[in-house]
């Protein structure tokens, strides 16, 4: 028998049937639904959620790790949120960096005439306050994306990346 347990934090609700597990707490709520192999059993135990498997292949093992990370994730979230923190760097042009509904505009990125336009996912808060842009959140996964598709928009190809550093980039995680 092989099993993790996440530890449930008094203002943490959690309701568990089948594979979906439905997360609420003073932040908001998160639901997921894990599809895993049949052996895998989710349950929730006092103040405890269990993640076990009767089997302990290498495979089985791994995912009932998984599960019980993401369950931990959820939980963080739904109490303290996830924030990263990004830094405009640029060297001659001025990067200009707006929010507009569900995407992020970089206007003048190496002096482009066109914007170049990076996607929001899911419920994320952008904020641009002078050189950096503050991404939260309570969904992990939704904020990482966020701030990985920004990077991705000002990437810079065909030139040297040492020589051309221009770009935002992730400073910081919390």
């Amino acid at each position: 028998m092989y099993s993790k347990e996440v530890i449930i934090p008094e203002e943490v609700k959690i309701e568990v049937e089948n594979n979906r597990i439905k997360i609420s707490g003073p932040k908001g709520e998160l639901e997921r639904e894990f599809k895993t192999f049949l052996e895998i059993k989710i349950e929730k135990v006092e103040n405890k959620l269990v993640v076990s498997s009767e089997f302990e292949r290498r495979k089985i093992k791994s995912m009932v790790g998984t599960i019980a990370s993401h369950v931990g994730n959820m939980i963080k979230g739904v109490t303290k949120g996830f924030t990263y923190k990004l830094k405009i760097i640029y060297s001659h042009f001025p990067v200009k960096v707006n929010v507009e509904g569900d995407k992020i505009l970089i206007q003048n990125f190496l002096g482009e005439k066109l914007p170049r336009i990076a996607k929001i996912v899911g419920n994320v808060e952008v904020k641009v306050e002078g050189p950096d842009v503050v991404i939260s959140g309570i969904n992990r996964e939704n904020v990482g994306q966020t701030s990985a598709n920004i990077e991705q928009a000002t990437r810079i190809k065909g030139y040297d990346r040492k020589v051309f550093m221009d770009g935002i980039y992730i400073a910081s995680r919390e």
